[in-house]
């Protein structure tokens, strides 16, 4: 075992060049979460990859967004009967169609920036290196199974059933999600729900009929404010109302109003308790003759500790120290595809390469990050036995 952790991790402490080469093309295509033909133009890069290093990928496809790819990688040796571990990665970002173009792939001073690199492209390389390193040289305990989904930023609408589907037998997830800037891993995530709440009023002439309006936006204002009360910071639960629009034309009474509502929690009766109090703000009418509708368009688990992740997170820590890094492991308000397998299969989260400000213009990776990352989740691969994994 320890000769062929050094195998492995030799070549990949040979690769920077490589994934930072791959990391360019996967940020210099645009792959917005509704963009398909971006999503799965990423997804046809990384299948040429794992292509070029034998591995077999497999299409799921979906219908409104990025198709799924699993790629396999065969057990070494006689762990073909042992539960597979897999690793997972979203394809998708929060950038409109355009922005690559606006912003593309740039290295400077030991960081590299452009639309996603962190949020989650690098771990899409991280993984694809540690599947070539396996492919190559063999000695993992299990099969691996590269997980590459395309609909992650917007809840996983079409992709949580594949991702559950993945999860269940495995021995281990690893989900790489952006290492935190302090160097640590993720061990707990916080639930989201994404709401969409609309309004129906009456339209009417702002000049001429002007009493013969239903408002919808100014039903919506008071709602929202009713909303933004709910957040009970001790308790972690937060509501924001983060998009709003509605209305016919300033010299009219707005018809209609909606707004995309964004709750979080960290346990599951609070989310049951806050969707009460939500349904309750949509049934009451400050604004006579209005009527309102409350939506789900997609939701997160919370990714919460279990005995099976703990020795996860521990195997993990361990191989990370012998990559010459020290994680911790780390609580974060973010959500992720983790929530969905953490109550199938022992996860962890955020082992990717480190990087910050995701979802910004600032948004950046530290770039000797890579293989060291890429490393521990290799080592981590080759000790899961040692933690009973």
């Amino acid at each position: 075992m320890a000769n062929m952790e050094a195998v492995i991790t030799r070549w990949l402490a040979g690769q920077e060049m490589a994934m930072r080469a791959l990391l360019r093309r996967l940020v210099e295509i645009d792959s917005n979460s509704y963009d398909k033909p971006g999503i799965d133009a990423v997804g046809a890069e990384i299948v040429r990859f794992l292509h070029g290093h034998g591995i077999t990928v497999e299409t799921r496809r979906q219908e409104r967004h990025g198709d799924a790819l699993l790629a396999s990688v065969p057990a070494a040796g006689s762990g073909g009967n042992a539960g597979h571990i897999l690793l997972m990665g979203h394809r998708d970002t929060v950038f409109p169609t355009g922005e690559a173009a606006r912003r593309p792939y740039t290295e400077r001073d030991g960081l590299a920036y452009g639309p996603g690199v962190a949020d989650m492209k690098a771990g899409l390389v991280m993984n694809c290196f540690v599947l070539a390193a396996f492919a190559r040289f063999g000695g993992h305990p299990a099969p691996l199974v590269g997980l590459f989904t395309g609909d992650e930023e917007i809840g996983s609408p079409e992709g949580r059933p594949v991702i559950e589907a993945a999860a269940a037998g495995a021995r281990a997830v690893l989900n790489s999600e952006p290492g935190r800037v302090s160097g640590n891993v993720v061990t707990g995530r916080k639930g989201g729900v994404f709401l969409s709440l609309g309004v129906t009023g009456r339209a009417a002439h702002a000049g001429g009929n002007f009493s013969e309006g239903i408002s919808a936006i100014e039903e919506l204002a008071h709602k929202i404010l009713a909303i933004q009360a709910l957040t009970d910071i001790d308790r972690g639960i937060t509501l924001n109302v983060g998009l709003v629009r509605g209305g016919q034309s300033v010299n009219t009474v707005a018809p209609w109003a909606e707004a995309q509502v964004d709750l979080r929690y960290m346990f599951p009766d609070d989310r049951a308790e806050t969707m009460v109090r939500l349904n309750g703000i949509a049934a009451r009418s400050r604004v006579s003759g209005t009527s309102a509708q409350l939506v789900v368009r997609g939701e997160f688990l919370p990714l919460e500790q279990t005995p099976g992740g703990t020795k996860l997170f521990t195997a993990y820590a361990a191989a990370a120290a012998a990559s010459g890094l020290s994680p911790g492991g780390e609580f974060t308000g973010g959500c992720a595809d983790s929530g969905f397998t953490a109550r199938i299969a022992p996860t962890l989260c955020g082992i990717g390469p480190i990087g910050g400000r995701a979802h910004t213009p600032e948004e950046f990776l530290r770039l000797d990050s890579l293989v060291p990352r890429a490393q521990a989740c290799a080592r981590t691969i080759l000790r899961l036995e040692s933690v009973g994994l």
